[in-house]
């Protein structure tokens, strides 16, 4: 018998990485597309001359306003008060709830009789509302190395464009064809999926969940090793210790004035700008639905292009400052065009603007916050910024209640863009 021949080596095939953070922001993009269902109906509902006959508000347009602006006062201070529980229950936890206060808000809608009770059930939409926009930061910056979160915030952001591109058409075909009422139901069935979702097929932390391998783990936590590292150095410390690294940095109050000015500009435009093609421009019904819809159409591809292209260039606020520029020149020059069809157009170049700098401001704050303070950070940018826009769209219905014309409103609006666009000059001059 010849001597035993050593076996030949095997080839080990490397385990393929899972990619359960891109599941994860999946889900994070259609938890946000339902959540701006839910916020923007309104928009359609005040160029409905039944639901405006039904809340006594017709030929009112500060009251009109006010159904945005209230939720917005909510919205605001729940950011800013209630975010910080996601740093104590988790963004998984924190996050449903909040998707529970928004149905029972939404079914209070449904069966609202008087302006008053549609007042409060959108108040109470605000305080759920505001309580899950961080949590999404919040999931990023736990599952997403830096490397990858300019994408990644670009991903859940087009819910930002998406909700209210079908929101436009869709809520105008079923108040038409149903009613104001039944607009406001199926809302809170559509609420039901992300709670889903969220429930079984998230986790706080790559770590915890059983979908994720160790190729995947490994890298997202190599990517994460110097944020890791730094905070580590830090040592323990209560979360107002962690908020005092961002609440006395000037940075961040730049960049928090910078998205009050682009919030503004998204919830004016949102409130008034169907009544305003409906009203000023005389488009019909169902013009009206479709030209809404088009600036946040062309807008979900300014958030995926420009979010690629930030994480590619390295920098973020170049992309925030043209976005207010390009904001500011398109409503400009959308609401002085003489031609109807001109001046939609251009507004909607306007509006669509704003997803240029959308996740760089993201991938900015979580720059400038600490990790164990992001949810708090978030929220406070967010909250701040979207309580102080609350008035934008009160405001906009007071310049055109005492000018009698909506350009007034408009011009507002462009003032905005070039302060938000002046904040981000200074970031990126300072090379962020």
């Amino acid at each position: 018998m010849g001597p035993i021949e050593p076996s030949s080596p095997v080839n080990v095939q490397p385990v393929r990485s899972t990619k359960q953070r891109v599941v994860l922001v999946g889900i994070l993009l259609v938890t946000l597309l339902i959540a701006y269902l839910d916020r923007v109906n309104v928009s359609v509902l005040v160029a409905d001359n039944v639901f405006l006959t039904d809340m006594g508000i017709k030929g009112n347009p500060v009251q009109m306003g006010m159904l945005m602006t209230i939720f917005l006062v909510a919205y605001g201070f729940s950011n800013v008060i209630l975010s910080p529980l996601g740093d104590i229950l988790g963004p998984r936890k924190a996050m449903s709830l909040s998707i529970l206060l928004w149905a029972g808000s939404l079914l209070m809608g449904g069966i609202a009789a008087t302006f008053t009770t549609m007042l409060v059930a959108r108040f109470i939409l605000g305080i759920g509302e505001g309580m899950h926009w961080p949590m999404q930061s919040k999931f990023v910056k736990n599952w997403f190395p830096p490397q990858e979160r300019g994408k990644a915030n670009a991903v859940w952001l087009v819910g930002l464009m998406v909700g209210p591109a079908i929101a436009m058409p869709f809520f105008t075909w079923i108040i038409q064809t149903m009613g104001w009422r039944e607009s406001f139901f199926v809302l809170t069935a559509l609420g039901l999926i992300p709670l889903i979702l969220l429930w079984y097929w998230t986790t706080d932390h790559p770590r915890e969940s059983k979908y994720v391998n160790k190729a995947e783990l490994d890298h997202i936590e190599a990517g994460q090793k110097i944020e890791a590292e730094a905070e580590a150095k830090m040592g323990k410390s209560s979360l107002w210790e962690n908020m005092k690294v961002f609440i006395f940095n000037y940075r961040f109050w730049l960049l928090t004035c910078y998205y009050f000015c682009l919030a503004s500009i998204f919830w004016g435009m949102m409130a008034w700008l169907p009544s305003y093609l409906k009203v000023a421009r005389g488009f019909s019904w169902a013009a009206m639905g479709v030209w809404s819809a088009l600036p946040y159409i062309l807008g979900t591809s300014s958030v995926l292009f420009f979010g690629y292209l930030s994480d590619r260039f390295g920098r973020r606020a170049p992309f925030c400052a043209l976005s207010m520029l390009g904001a500011a020149a398109g409503i400009y020059s959308g609401a002085n065009a003489a031609d109807n069809t001109t001046a939609a157009i251009l507004l909607s170049c306007g509006i669509a603007s704003i997803g240029i700098g959308l996740p760089a401001t993201w991938a900015l704050v979580q720059q400038i916050v600490p990790g164990r303070a992001i949810g708090a950070g978030a929220g406070m940018m967010n909250g701040i910024s979207n309580g102080g826009s609350a008035f934008a769209p009160v405001l906009i219905g007071f310049f055109i209640s005492i000018t009698g014309s909506y350009v007034g409103g408009l011009m507002f609006l462009v003032g905005l863009g070039l302060l938000g666009a002046f904040c981000m000059t200074i970031l990126a001059l300072q090379k962020y």
